[in-house]
């Protein structure tokens, strides 16, 4: 089994906020290989489903932790060990400030990079997992990126926030056969961001 956490906060306050883009793509994973309803699970909300791939359906584990973003590690943590998931087995989904609006990387292992639900989710499991970074950019000054990330995306943004999220469901059955490096160039396949001006992106001009 995998298990595809998306990182965001809950409630419907954050809901359009970039730190929920995790959120987003799970949810549209969700609805488009069909799984199941989403229940009350592991301190977050979880899904069931499964993806073709080349070896059979790969059963899948889908989670949103509702314990807010910096602490994803506790809901994250708990549905690994209650399943008894390898750290490798785990995917997280997440917006990273470092990739310019629209691109897309996949990356395993490695450090938090500032990002602190990341940090929160290594601390339970360790650093052995795979994630999943969708880009939203980065403000320009360090003392911005708190209102960056929890600001809504502007209305000109979903020219790529639709197309990438919609291209990471899409390109799932990549994704749960182990080929991270054919997901991510699917992705960006389906969901080109070399039209997307990062300085437009962040002021909302695109």
């Amino acid at each position: 089994m995998l298990l595809i956490a998306g990182l965001g906060n809950p409630g419907p306050t954050y809901a359009k906020t970039r730190h929920n883009i995790g959120f987003m793509a799970v949810d549209e994973i969700a609805r488009r290989w069909g799984f199941g309803p989403w229940r009350s699970r592991f301190q977050g909300f979880a899904a069931e489903g499964s993806v073709p791939t080349p070896d059979g359906p790969a059963k899948i584990l889908i989670l949103k932790p509702q314990t807010f973003y910096n602490e994803s590690g506790r809901a994250v943590g708990e549905a690994l060990k209650f399943f008894k998931i390898e750290p490798e087995n785990l995917i997280v989904f997440y917006d990273e400030i470092d990739l310019a609006p629209g691109r897309f990387r996949m990356k395993a292992g490695g450090g938090a990079a500032g990002n602190n639900g990341v940090r929160s989710i290594t601390s339970q499991v360790g650093p052995y997992y795979r994630r999943a970074r969708l880009g939203t950019g980065h403000p320009g000054q360090k003392e911005l990126v708190h209102g960056h990330v929890l600001s809504e995306f502007h209305k000109a943004d979903q020219q790529w926030v639709a197309p990438l999220i919609e291209a990471c469901a899409e390109a799932l059955p990549l994704l749960a056969a182990g080929e991270d490096e054919k997901y991510q160039t699917e992705v960006m396949r389906l969901a080109p961001a070399d039209k997307v001006d990062p300085r437009k992106a962040a002021r909302g001009e695109l």
